[in-house]
């Protein structure tokens, strides 16, 4: 079987008893990255043989991993952190194994797309996910096309291009109302509410830091 895996995407604590468990029998783990994994692991005391699987070995693994599955083996997929396969390298491998017969099962846990959507205050009963916006070809007919989107559009974005990245909504898409969820689970989380304008200003006051989760309003509400 080949599971997987979520990982805490901050707090340690937010490890379930299964996901533990799971990590500590199958036969091998493939990680985004094995240095943070094997942080991990360590916090939980446990011994198992992690390889890499990224994207710049997913072709090569994908093979290598089907083979060992078809062999009997058990195997569990984890990203640095929060759910595999939602903005991270995955997906291509559990079709693999669909199409090979080969059962996949998920082990719920965090992710930062849910944690953001409960927190944020407006609503998700509707919701479109963007993942990490173009840097720069496709980024503006992108931003055009979700200008009079009426579900809640959600996004991943680096602190480092936040304000470009306001500044590029409120160009393409009219002033909107945002939230920007940051450090999602970590000591220095934060939840800032307000307009994009307001929002720009705000972030030229005073920087943030760490890995962000953006909403935008629908045109429904």
């Amino acid at each position: 079987m080949l599971y997987i895996v979520a990982t805490p995407i901050g707090n340690l604590e937010d490890m379930t008893f299964r996901a533990v468990r799971t990590l500590k029998e199958v036969n091998y783990i493939f990680a985004e990255d094995t240095r943070v994994t094997r942080k991990l692991l360590n916090h939980y005391e446990i011994e198992n043989t992690v390889y890499r699987y990224d994207e710049h070995t997913k072709m090569h693994q994908i093979a290598n991993i089907i083979n060992l599955l078809k062999e009997g083996k058990e195997i569990a997929l984890v990203t640095d952190a929060g759910t595999p396969c939602i903005s991270d390298p995955g997906y291509e491998l559990v079709d693999a194994a669909h199409n090979e017969g080969i059962r996949v099962v998920p082990i719920p846990g965090a992710s930062a797309l849910t944690a953001a959507a409960s927190a944020a205050g407006i609503t998700m009963r509707r919701f479109c996910f963007e993942g990490f916006l173009p840097k720069k070809k496709g980024r503006q007919t992108l931003l055009k096309a979700l200008a009079e989107e009426e579900r809640t559009i959600v996004i991943y974005e680096s602190p480092f291009r936040i304000e470009k990245t306001l500044r590029d909504i409120e160009q393409f898409m009219g002033v909107k109302e945002v939230v920007i969820i940051r450090e999602i689970t970590k000591i220095y989380e934060e939840i800032l509410r307000g307009t994009t304008t307001e929002l720009i200003e705000r972030l030229a006051k005073n920087p943030i830091k760490g890995e962000i989760v953006l909403l935008i309003k629908g045109q429904e509400d």
